[in-house]
């Protein structure tokens, strides 16, 4: 029997959520599970099923946005010989297969209407015909679905279901994007480093430095953890080097190494003065010579952070605090000669 994946990090964010899913866990209601990509909807759901009565029983996963809605109907409920061109044959979809145990639904807000109101019926009667078929069949299945839209919204539109979704919300785990558990970052950059090892024949991962991990830190990560691990395993794939700390993290590979100074951009043209001469207006052209000046001294120095503090004559922890204020975090550093 597969055990689930675990979930790595202390934040009190995670911690919340994981907690709410060990109360959910015995509970034999369906469950709703909403974050943001690459959150981790896939492993709540085998938390949910692992830490349940259903421990031993199967646990089966759809992504309803991956197949057609013809296909999507025949791979969950089913279908009989002749239901459709080259059906030959009987045809068990996913909620007989997952009898006794759990089903997990992802993406679950791109599901047609008419699949909607057959999984309504499901979920509420355990009821259900194969495609093609006429006799009804009952399944015991735990519902675990998942969605990053907003399903309430989809609802006030007419595209998903009201009544299905007061049914599946029996209740709703809410999984934080990984800008909102930072404190979880080393850990996880560490982790998906050392799983990277083997494959770049690395007998030990040699750490990151100290420019990397506040790169690591301090970019937004919107695709969140698969985003953090590809760009992890590419940035060590890049290093190339077990011998010495990883000195560069390559969040966006699709930025171009022989585009002068890196992707910063060119200095602006400082503004005329305004006639007004207000307090808001000093501040802001303040603001923004400040943000330029910051830009510029990170461009040469090839965003090196310790470089650019020194040539600043600012402390390490002044420059960060700077690059927070102005949210230049995520700008790539110069690729090493």
């Amino acid at each position: 029997m597969r055990h689930p994946e675990s979930i790595i990090g202390n934040s009190a964010a995670l911690a919340q959520a994981l907690e709410h899913v060990s109360r959910l866990a015995p509970i034999n209601r369906p469950v709703l599970v909403l974050g943001a990509r690459g959150t981790g909807k896939e492993l709540i759901a085998e938390r949910l099923h692992f830490l349940s009565p259903r421990w031993d029983s199967p646990l089966l996963k759809v992504n309803c946005a991956a197949m057609a809605e013809s296909l999507l109907e025949s791979e969950l409920f089913g279908h009989e010989p002749g239901a459709f061109t080259g059906a030959t044959r009987g045809h068990r979809g996913r909620f007989e297969r997952a009898d006794g145990g759990t089903l997990f639904l992802d993406e679950l807000g791109t599901m047609s209407p008419r699949l909607q109101e057959k999984l309504l019926r499901l979920v509420e009667y355990g009821e259900f015909e194969r495609l093609g078929g006429q006799d009804t069949l009952r399944v015991d299945v735990r519902v675990v679905a998942a969605t990053n839209a907003d399903l309430r919204q989809l609802a006030e539109r007419g595209e998903f279901r009201h009544d299905l979704l007061d049914r599946l919300s029996f209740d709703v785990i809410h999984l934080p994007a990984l800008r909102h558990r930072r404190e979880d970052i080393p850990l996880l950059a560490e982790h998906f480093a050392m799983q990277m090892c083997p494959e770049l024949g690395w007998e030990f991962f040699p750490g990151f430095g100290d420019d990397a991990m506040a790169t690591l830190i301090d970019y937004p990560w919107p695709g969140n953890i698969r985003e953090l691990k590809n760009a992890v395993e590419r940035s060590l794939h890049r290093w190339g080097a077990a011998d010495a700390p990883v000195a560069e993290v390559v969040v966006d590979p699709f930025v171009s190494p022989f585009e002068p100074a890196g992707d910063a951009p060119p200095p602006a043209e400082p503004e005329a003065p305004r006639d007004d001469g207000t307090a808001a207006d000093f501040t802001a052209r303040l603001t923004g010579f400040e943000k330029r000046l910051l830009e510029e001294a990170l461009a040469e120095n090839g965003h090196n952070q310790r470089r650019t503090a020194e040539a600043l004559g600012l402390s390490y922890d002044q420059l960060r605090g700077l690059i927070r204020k102005h949210r230049l975090g995520g700008r790539r550093r110069r690729s090493r000669s």
